[in-house]
C-alpha cells in the first residue's frame, strides 16, 4: 500500500519584500522565548536589588544594601587591623634601628614597595632606576643625601613643594638671563664637561674655570663636587639627572632646572613613609 504523501505547509511571511525577496514568519523556539523572558525578569530584579541607575551624585543604591566599594573598604580596614601593631612600631623606632629588626625590616621593605609602585613608580619607574629629570634611586648619587633619615626626611616634606613649608629648597639661577654672556655660558659648559670627561672645546675650559669659580663654585664646591646641604648636583661623577652632553648642559645653564617632588605627609601615614624610606635606601645605593 503506497505511502500517503506528506503534505508541505507554507509559512506565512511578514509582507515584506525587498527586490522580490520575502521574509518568512517563523515563530521562535518557545525555550527560546522562555529564557528571555527570564532574562528580562531577573535583569529587572537585578537592577532593584544592586546599585544600577545612575544618579546625578551616586547610583541607586539597591534594596539589598550591597556595594562593591564597601566590601573592599571593608577588606582594607581588615588588612589593617592586622597591621596595626606593626605599623605602630614601624612609625615609632628609630629609623636606623629598622634594618637591625629582621621582622621589622622585612615588613617595611614589603610594604615600601607596594607604597613605590603605587606612588612613585610613575616618574622613578618601577624599578627606580629614574629617567630624565628624575633621579635613579639605585646609584650612590644623591642630591640630599642618601641615608635613611635623609631620604625619609626628602619623602616627608617633598622637594620644592608649594604645600609644605619646611620642604627642602634650593633655586640655580637661570645664567641666560641678562647674567652670562654666550661666550662665558660656552666656556663654563666647557669646563663642567672637563670634570668628568671630555670637553667639547678643551680650548675654553681654562676661561671656564674662571666662570666656575666666580658663579658655580658657591653652591657646587670649588671643585665641583657638589653640597648636598642645598642640592646642589656633584658634577665630577659623570651622573646627569637631565643630561651630560654639551647641549642639554647649555640649556640647563642659560635657563636652569627646577624639578619638584610632591610632599607626601599629607598623603601617607608615618608607617607608609618609613617603609617606603626603607625600601628606597635597601635597593643598592644607600648610604
Amino acid at each position: 500500500m503506497a505511502k500517503k504523501p506528506v503534505q508541505k505547509q507554507e509559512v506565512d511571511t511578514t509582507g515584506h519584500s525587498w527586490d522580490g525577496i520575502e521574509e518568512f514568519n517563523n515563530p521562535l523556539p518557545k525555550w527560546w522565548l522562555y529564557t528571555l523572558y527570564v532574562c528580562i525578569v531577573w535583569a529587572i530584579w537585578y537592577s532593584i536589588a544592586y546599585p544600577a541607575w545612575p544618579g546625578i551624585k551616586s547610583a541607586t543604591a539597591g534594596y539589598l544594601g550591597y556595594s562593591t566599594r564597601a566590601e573592599v573598604a571593608a577588606d582594607i580596614a581588615e588588612v589593617e587591623g592586622r597591621n596595626a601593631a606593626i605599623n605602630e612600631k614601624l612609625a615609632s623606632v628609630e629609623l636606623a634601628s629598622i634594618a637591625d629588626d629582621a621582622e621589622l625590616k622585612g615588613y617595611a621593605t614589603s610594604a615600601g614597595a607596594a607604597v613605590f609602585k603605587t606612588w612613585c613608580a610613575q616618574c622613578h619607574g618601577s624599578g627606580a632606576a629614574g629617567a630624565v629629570g628624575y633621579p635613579n634611586l639605585q646609584d650612590d648619587d644623591w642630591l640630599w643625601g642618601g641615608s635613611v633619615e635623609d631620604i625619609h626626611l626628602t619623602l616627608q616634606h617633598g622637594i620644592r613643594s608649594e604645600t609644605d613649608d619646611d620642604t627642602r629648597f634650593s633655586e640655580m639661577p637661570a645664567f641666560g638671563d641678562d647674567y652670562l654672556e654666550d661666550e662665558q655660558i660656552a666656556s663654563v659648559v666647557n669646563y663642567v664637561m672637563s670634570l668628568s670627561g671630555d670637553a667639547k672645546d678643551a680650548s675654553l675650559v681654562e676661561a671656564g674655570s674662571v666662570v666656575f669659580a666666580e658663579d658655580c663654585a658657591a653652591c657646587h664646591a670649588e671643585d665641583g663636587t657638589g653640597d648636598r646641604a642645598q642640592g646642589a648636583p656633584n658634577l665630577t661623577d659623570a651622573i646627569w639627572l637631565f643630561g651630560g652632553d654639551y647641549d642639554t648642559l647649555v640649556e640647563t645653564v642659560t635657563y636652569s632646572r627646577k624639578g619638584v617632588m610632591p610632599d607626601w605627609n599629607e598623603r601617607l601615614t608615618e608607617a607608609q613613609i618609613r617603609a617606603v624610606a626603607t625600601y628606597v635606601h635597601q635597593l643598592g645605593g644607600g648610604e
